[in-house]
Protein backbone atom coordinates (compact mmCIF):
# COMPACT_ATOMS: atom_id res chain seq x y z
CA UNK A 1 0.00 0.00 0.00
CA UNK A 2 1.06 3.48 -1.14
CA UNK A 3 0.82 6.34 1.42
CA UNK A 4 1.78 8.73 -0.99
CA UNK A 5 -0.67 7.86 -3.83
CA UNK A 6 -3.07 10.81 -2.71
CA UNK A 7 -0.70 13.41 -1.34
CA UNK A 8 -0.75 15.58 -4.81
CA UNK A 9 -4.37 15.91 -4.37
CA UNK A 10 -4.29 16.56 -0.64
CA UNK A 11 -1.15 18.84 -1.00
CA UNK A 12 -3.24 20.96 -4.26
CA UNK A 13 -6.29 20.91 -2.15
CA UNK A 14 -4.40 22.56 1.39
CA UNK A 15 -2.74 25.13 -1.53
CA UNK A 16 -5.74 25.94 -2.76
CA UNK A 17 -7.24 26.77 0.53
CA UNK A 18 -4.54 28.49 2.01
CA UNK A 19 -4.65 30.86 -1.41
CA UNK A 20 -8.49 31.32 -1.00
CA UNK A 21 -8.24 31.87 3.26
CA UNK A 22 -5.23 34.62 1.87
CA UNK A 23 -7.61 36.59 -0.52
CA UNK A 24 -10.17 36.61 2.18
CA UNK A 25 -7.55 37.86 5.02
CA UNK A 26 -6.47 40.42 2.51
CA UNK A 27 -10.35 41.75 1.70
CA UNK A 28 -10.63 42.21 5.54
CA UNK A 29 -7.96 45.10 5.98
CA UNK A 30 -9.69 46.81 3.46
CA UNK A 31 -11.79 50.10 4.60
CA UNK A 32 -15.21 50.09 2.90
CA UNK A 33 -17.79 53.24 3.59
CA UNK A 34 -19.85 52.96 6.20
CA UNK A 35 -22.77 55.13 5.28
CA UNK A 36 -23.79 58.27 3.19
CA UNK A 37 -25.01 61.14 4.41
CA UNK A 38 -27.39 63.47 3.07
CA UNK A 39 -25.65 67.18 2.51
CA UNK A 40 -27.66 70.33 4.17
CA UNK A 41 -27.37 74.40 2.32
CA UNK A 42 -24.87 75.80 5.06
CA UNK A 43 -26.28 79.16 6.51
CA UNK A 44 -25.28 82.37 4.67
CA UNK A 45 -21.76 83.43 5.79
CA UNK A 46 -21.16 80.04 7.28
CA UNK A 47 -18.99 78.38 4.34
CA UNK A 48 -16.08 80.06 2.25
CA UNK A 49 -15.10 76.97 0.28
CA UNK A 50 -15.88 72.88 -0.26
CA UNK A 51 -19.21 73.74 1.33
CA UNK A 52 -21.75 70.70 1.58
CA UNK A 53 -24.73 70.71 -1.69
CA UNK A 54 -28.44 70.80 -0.20
CA UNK A 55 -29.63 66.99 -1.01
CA UNK A 56 -26.33 66.10 -2.52
CA UNK A 57 -25.39 62.38 -0.86
CA UNK A 58 -21.74 62.53 0.34
CA UNK A 59 -20.03 58.84 1.79
CA UNK A 60 -19.02 58.01 5.39
CA UNK A 61 -16.15 56.03 6.45
CA UNK A 62 -15.21 55.21 10.07
CA UNK A 63 -12.70 53.26 8.76
CA UNK A 64 -8.79 54.30 6.97
CA UNK A 65 -6.70 52.15 5.06
CA UNK A 66 -4.07 49.62 6.77
CA UNK A 67 -1.51 51.90 7.93
CA UNK A 68 2.31 50.39 7.27
CA UNK A 69 5.92 51.36 6.45
CA UNK A 70 4.79 53.22 3.13
CA UNK A 71 0.85 54.72 3.30
CA UNK A 72 -0.38 55.60 0.73
CA UNK A 73 -2.70 59.11 1.30
CA UNK A 74 -3.97 62.42 -0.29
CA UNK A 75 -2.36 65.24 1.22
CA UNK A 76 -4.35 68.36 1.70
CA UNK A 77 -3.80 71.82 2.71
CA UNK A 78 -5.52 73.28 6.02
CA UNK A 79 -4.69 76.11 8.32
CA UNK A 80 -4.75 75.06 11.94
CA UNK A 81 -4.29 78.78 12.86
CA UNK A 82 -7.23 80.90 15.03
CA UNK A 83 -9.34 82.55 12.22
CA UNK A 84 -8.05 80.00 9.61
CA UNK A 85 -10.33 77.42 7.33
CA UNK A 86 -9.93 74.91 10.23
CA UNK A 87 -12.46 76.28 12.01
CA UNK A 88 -12.08 75.56 16.14
CA UNK A 89 -9.34 74.57 18.17
CA UNK A 90 -7.52 71.16 17.37
CA UNK A 91 -9.18 68.18 18.58
CA UNK A 92 -6.02 67.03 20.56
CA UNK A 93 -4.65 69.66 23.01
CA UNK A 94 -7.78 72.55 22.00
CA UNK A 95 -5.48 75.13 21.02
CA UNK A 96 -4.55 76.60 17.20
CA UNK A 97 -1.46 76.21 15.53
CA UNK A 98 0.36 78.52 13.28
CA UNK A 99 0.74 78.35 9.89
CA UNK A 100 4.50 77.62 10.06
CA UNK A 101 4.19 74.78 12.20
CA UNK A 102 4.33 70.99 10.72
CA UNK A 103 1.48 69.94 11.49
CA UNK A 104 -1.61 67.52 10.36
CA UNK A 105 -5.20 66.68 10.33
CA UNK A 106 -5.68 62.89 9.60
CA UNK A 107 -8.70 60.90 8.39
CA UNK A 108 -10.99 59.25 11.17
CA UNK A 109 -9.61 55.48 10.87
CA UNK A 110 -6.26 56.72 10.51
CA UNK A 111 -6.31 59.41 13.46
CA UNK A 112 -7.74 56.14 15.36
CA UNK A 113 -9.91 57.76 18.39
CA UNK A 114 -6.92 60.12 19.47
CA UNK A 115 -4.17 57.38 19.54
CA UNK A 116 -2.40 59.43 16.87
CA UNK A 117 -2.81 62.70 18.89
CA UNK A 118 0.77 64.46 19.91
CA UNK A 119 2.66 61.78 18.07
CA UNK A 120 4.60 62.55 14.43
CA UNK A 121 4.25 60.94 11.06
CA UNK A 122 6.68 61.28 8.89
CA UNK A 123 5.43 62.39 5.16
CA UNK A 124 6.76 61.69 2.06
CA UNK A 125 6.18 63.69 -0.91
CA UNK A 126 7.78 65.05 -4.17
CA UNK A 127 10.87 63.57 -3.52
CA UNK A 128 11.48 64.95 0.15
CA UNK A 129 10.06 64.06 3.30
CA UNK A 130 9.11 65.85 6.81
CA UNK A 131 8.10 64.89 10.09
CA UNK A 132 4.48 66.76 11.29
CA UNK A 133 2.62 66.35 14.23
CA UNK A 134 -0.91 64.87 14.63
CA UNK A 135 -3.02 67.18 16.44
CA UNK A 136 -6.22 66.92 14.89
CA UNK A 137 -8.78 64.55 12.97
CA UNK A 138 -10.19 65.27 9.26
CA UNK A 139 -13.61 63.70 9.94
CA UNK A 140 -14.53 61.13 7.21
CA UNK A 141 -17.66 59.88 9.52
CA UNK A 142 -19.56 63.21 9.97
CA UNK A 143 -19.88 66.74 8.32
CA UNK A 144 -21.90 69.05 6.97
CA UNK A 145 -22.93 70.75 10.37
CA UNK A 146 -22.13 73.71 11.84
CA UNK A 147 -19.27 71.50 13.89
CA UNK A 148 -17.23 70.61 10.64
CA UNK A 149 -17.93 74.61 9.26
CA UNK A 150 -20.54 72.88 6.52
CA UNK A 151 -17.70 70.86 5.02
CA UNK A 152 -18.65 67.91 3.57
CA UNK A 153 -16.80 64.31 5.40
CA UNK A 154 -13.36 63.97 4.71
CA UNK A 155 -12.17 61.17 2.29
CA UNK A 156 -10.72 58.26 4.22
CA UNK A 157 -7.22 58.57 2.66
CA UNK A 158 -6.89 62.18 3.91
CA UNK A 159 -3.35 63.94 5.45
CA UNK A 160 -4.96 67.70 6.33
CA UNK A 161 -1.48 69.42 6.43
CA UNK A 162 -0.47 72.89 7.46
CA UNK A 163 1.80 75.10 5.06
CA UNK A 164 4.65 74.61 6.50
CA UNK A 165 3.91 70.93 5.80
CA UNK A 166 4.00 72.32 2.14
CA UNK A 167 6.67 74.58 2.15
CA UNK A 168 8.97 71.31 3.72
CA UNK A 169 8.37 69.24 0.99
CA UNK A 170 9.53 71.91 -1.58
CA UNK A 171 5.70 71.76 -3.18
CA UNK A 172 5.60 75.29 -5.39
CA UNK A 173 3.32 77.40 -3.59
CA UNK A 174 0.81 77.52 -6.72
CA UNK A 175 0.56 73.46 -7.11
CA UNK A 176 -0.49 73.37 -2.93
CA UNK A 177 -4.18 71.37 -2.42
CA UNK A 178 -4.01 67.88 -3.65
CA UNK A 179 -1.09 65.39 -3.55
CA UNK A 180 -0.21 61.52 -3.07
CA UNK A 181 1.79 61.15 -0.69
CA UNK A 182 2.63 57.74 1.70
CA UNK A 183 3.29 58.61 5.32
CA UNK A 184 3.76 56.13 8.21
CA UNK A 185 4.57 56.62 12.21
CA UNK A 186 8.31 58.59 13.08
CA UNK A 187 10.11 56.78 15.71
Amino acid sequence: MNIFKGFPTIFLFICFVLIITDCFMVEADTCKPSGKLRGKKPPPGQCDSNCCEDGKFYTTYKCSPPVSSHTKGKLTINSFAAGGEGGGPSECDNRYHSDDEPVVALSTGWFNNKKRCSKYITIHGNGKSVKAKVVDECDSAKGCDSEHGYQPPCPNNIVDASKAVWKALGVPENDWGLMDIYWSDAN
